[in-house]
């Protein structure tokens, strides 16, 4: 089973997403042709890039080429101003719990996880990818890849980034709300908020003593 995931967004600009798509290669590489084709779509798919009517499109494609998507959300707390989790915890914890929610539902066909490798270094993401990797140690695998030659982490970049506007009421939430609602109806999409949110980290004893 492979699972394609993406975030968008960060707790200093209001909520941080995780969403992890499932759908096989090739229905992942006729999903992008097709909007491509009729969109006239050129580089990377990005949620960040497109309008409403052709986010619309994408929705209806996703369900058109048997995708189903599970969404995580974090949203930013008031009371965390000065004292926020790492952006780095936040991201591990959203991760975690998508996969552990995949997991579940793949009793009889393994996890393959394809993680987008654009946020953060390699070595902090291979360590990411390696603990990940160790939770579906029985049966399955994960592994980072550029979106840029992922069709399926590409469809979840855009995922994220309609739930990251509806997180943060953007001006265009309403509509995207009104996109997403018969897709969440009808459980080709899921949401769920992060349960266990991180701790803010300690400062530093010798930043302490100079703040």
């Amino acid at each position: 089973m492979p699972i394609y995931i993406d975030e968008s967004g960060s707790l200093p600009a209001g909520a941080m997403i995780m969403a992890g798509v499932e759908i096989e290669a090739d229905a992942a590489d006729r999903l992008l042709a097709r909007f491509r084709a009729v969109v006239g779509l050129r580089g990377e798919l990005k949620g960040s890039r497109i309008g409403l009517v052709e986010r619309a499109f994408f929705f209806e494609l996703l369900d058109r080429f048997d995708a189903r998507a599970k969404v995580c959300i974090i949203r930013a707390d008031p009371q965390d101003a000065g004292r926020r989790p790492e952006d780095l915890d936040v991201y591990v914890a959203l991760l975690t719990q998508l996969v552990d929610e995949w997991r579940p539902d793949a009793e009889e066909d393994c996890l393959q996880v394809f993680i987008d490798a654009g946020r953060y270094d390699t070595l902090v993401l291979e360590s990411v990818r390696h603990d990940i990797a160790k939770r579906l140690a029985r049966c399955g695998s994960a592994q980072m890849i550029d979106s840029r030659r992922s069709a399926g982490v590409q469809i979840a970049d855009v995922v994220a980034n309609s739930f990251y506007n509806i997180a943060i009421r953007s001006g265009r939430s309403a509509r995207i709300e009104t996109i997403v609602e018969p897709f969440l109806a009808g459980g080709v999409l899921q949401t769920s908020d992060l349960r266990h949110r991180p701790a803010p980290r300690a400062p530093h004893p010798v930043a302490a003593r100079h703040d």
